[in-house]
């Protein structure tokens, strides 16, 4: 019974297999791949429960003064939970024979204690905060509809 089935599964591979070519560029495009990319996203950012988690990170910003002096837009302890769905990468052609690419928004996007505990400018980034000009803590949802799309001139 095992080499009837072992012949079936055979004969099954090899029945209508062309081998590999290379494809000229009008054939290839003329290929479409119908639903492109779709993914999801869980993103965790300096999560405070875990074992050594950091307990003072920054994010800073630097520019240059209009008197050549460096200040910073200093983030500190950025953390929270960001979790995206159905996020797609897409090519479609525009009426006019070209292509673009379209980013869709993604459908819901959840936010769980997202946020920073102080923003202040600062002449030196490592610096202790002295000023804090506020903090963010975003929880919550939020659902979203349309496509961002890029294409070459």
């Amino acid at each position: 019974m095992r080499s009837v089935w072992a012949a079936l599964l055979l004969a099954a591979g090899t029945v209508g297999a062309e081998p590999l070519r290379a494809l000229p560029d009008a054939d290839l495009a003329a290929v479409t791949g119908q639903d492109g990319v779709s993914f999801a996203a869980h993103v965790v950012i300096n999560d405070p429960t875990l074992v050594g988690a950091v307990s003072d990170s920054r994010l800073s910003l630097g520019f240059a003064g209009a008197d050549g002096a460096r200040r910073y837009l200093v983030l500190r302890n950025v953390r929270g939970t960001i979790d995206m769905s159905t996020i797609a990468i897409d090519v479609h052609a525009r009426p006019d024979g070209g292509d673009y690419i379209a980013l869709s928004l993604p459908n819901a996007v959840k936010f769980d204690r997202f946020g920073f505990e102080s923003m202040s400018v600062q002449n030196d980034p490592l610096a202790p905060v002295t000023a804090s000009m506020g903090s963010l803590d975003i929880s919550g949802s939020v659902n979203m509809t349309g496509q961002l799309r890029l294409w070459a001139h």
